[in-house]
Order: structure tokens, then sequence, then C-alpha cells
């Protein structure tokens, strides 16, 4: 599986193991949205053989979607339209904090993804229980 922190600018990249348990930071995509951006994500996510992609959401505090929200979602249907696995958002709400206490040598959009990527598998995995 493979998480994407996006942003307008900078893009942050996390992969799992391939038992769907450890999210690890991969890098950072430079405007994703962008044509080359996606076809650098396109080519990411087949050398990383991933099954899946998840986007975060940025949902306001209340739970809304904002500007970036839309923004983010405009990037997904682009995202989906590139790529021939699923793609789905999650609630990012707090991946960007997380990711700026976290000491770590990755980009902070990478840990963030990390981050993001971490909760969904928690989240996926007590689904499935």
């Amino acid at each position: 599986m493979l998480a994407l922190d996006f942003g307008r600018a900078r893009t942050g990249v996390a992969v799992s193991d391939p038992t769907g348990t450890l999210a690890r930071p991969l890098g950072v995509v430079e405007r994703a949205a962008s044509r080359d951006g996606l076809a650098e994500l396109a080519r990411l996510i087949g050398a990383e053989e991933a099954e899946r992609v998840v986007v975060g959401m940025p949902l306001t505090l209340k739970g809304e979607r904002g500007e970036q929200a839309r923004e983010t979602e405009a990037f997904v249907t682009a995202l989906r339209a590139v790529v021939e696995v699923p793609v789905d958002t999650y609630d990012e709400r707090f991946t960007t904090n997380l990711a700026e206490q976290t000491a770590a040598a990755a980009a902070e959009d990478a840990l963030a993804a990390a981050h993001l990527l971490t909760s969904y598998l928690q989240w996926s995995s007590a689904a499935r229980e």
C-alpha cells in the first residue's frame, strides 16, 4: 500500500511493508497534481507494486471539507485517471502535527504520509476483525 500526503507544492509518499503492518517514508514528489507529478506517482506506484493508494483528506477540525479538501478531491480524480489501482481517501487531520513531532531523517511531508498510512493500516486491520 502507498500513502500520499498531498500538497500543492510537495506531496509526501510512504509505503507499507508486504504484510500491511508497517509504514515507512519513501520521499516527496514536487507538484504532484501536474502532468509530470502524476507520471512520477504512477511510476512509484508501479515500482513499489502498490495494490492500493490512500490519500490523506485534509478535513477541518469539525470534519468539514474546506478549500484544501476540494483541491485534494480534484487531485484524487486526476490520480485515478492515470493509475490502475484503487485510490481511497482517509482523514489526515493530525498527521502533519505528528510528523512535526517525529525526529527522523525523512522529509516532513513523507513522515506525514507514513503517519497517515500507519493510521489507515490500523483502522483497516480493526475493520477486518
